[in-house]
């Protein structure tokens, strides 16, 4: 029996090698880290999914599904309706990941990541955006961008969750809006331009006609004491006047009177009888 083993055909033997090593290395399966395994014995996925390591598996009637659980991203596009009834339309990139535990349903319910991006995620991004337009204008969708996204990530968080799929991030690429809502926006910004201009305007005429009030108040104040000073001045030369009247006309003293000297604001007491005494001793 020993000898005709050994007396087997060389072709037999290497072929007998071939098989050998093929049921040996169909035997196991190498999972890396990153990924997921399922195994399905013929045509059927089995519970329990194969984490990084080696596996056993049955040869020849088996085989192996590998899943990338590491981080994919997609950009998704998605079309919505305002809550004002304005057309909205986005582009969102998402980071997500399959939850390596529900691998093996995925792979039941789904089958490949191609199919898990149009089938799911792509479908979910859309309803998702239409939750978070609808709660607010188009306007608002622009001015609260920060809002939209979080009310999007709630919504996709929540929807994608029972697929087994994990939502790690997402970022709105893109907004944009109808060409009549942009016309819209245009004239209205015109408009608060125009407004802001002609608030402007009347409060520079509402300033310029105060300077003016302020201005004619001090013409006034001056004429004022203009004619206050010139009616003290006339005051004083009636006064001087009726001195030198009741002086020529016999009085017994001589009045005295102020006058300005020259170049000065100081006012000197001249007195006329003595002036008038200086006069004839000059004479004499």
């Amino acid at each position: 029996m020993k000898s005709s083993t050994l007396n087997w055909p060389p072709v037999v033997l290497s072929f007998l090698t071939i098989v050998g090593l093929a049921l040996v290395t169909s035997s196991f399966v190498i999972i890396n880290p990153g990924q997921a395994g399922v195994l399905s014995i013929l045509g059927k996925s089995q519970d329990g999914v194969l984490l990084e390591g080696i596996h056993l598996k049955p040869p020849l009637v088996s085989t192996v599904d590998v899943y990338d659980v590491t981080v994919q991203k997609f950009e998704v596009p998605a079309q919505s309706s305002t809550k004002d009834l304005q057309d909205l339309s986005g582009r969102f990139a998402i980071n997500f990941r399959l939850d390596p535990t529900e691998v093996v349903n995925i792979r039941r319910t789904q089958g490949t990541l191609e199919n898990i991006v149009s089938k799911i995620v792509a479908p979910q991004t859309q309803e998702s955006f239409k939750i978070a337009a609808a709660r607010r204008t188009v306007e608002e969708a622009i001015t609260q961008r920060s809002e939209l996204k979080q009310d999007f990530d709630d919504a996709l968080t929540f929807r994608l969750d029972k697929y087994g799929i994990l939502v790690l991030d997402t970022s709105v690429v893109d907004l944009t809006f109808s060409t009549e809502f942009a016309k819209a926006v245009e004239d209205k910004q015109i408009a608060e331009q125009r407004a802001r201009r002609a608030v402007y305007i009347a409060q520079e005429a509402e300033q310029e006609a105060q300077a003016e009030i302020n201005r004619a108040k001090g013409r006034a104040e001056a004429q004022r004491l203009i004619a206050e000073t010139l009616k003290a001045k006339g005051g004083q030369l009636v006064l001087q006047k009726e001195a030198i009247e009741a002086w020529k006309g016999g009085g017994a003293q001589v009045p005295r009177v102020l006058v300005m000297g020259q170049g000065s604001n100081v006012p000197l007491l001249f007195d006329l009888q003595q002036a008038a005494g200086d006069e004839t001793d000059q004479s004499g």
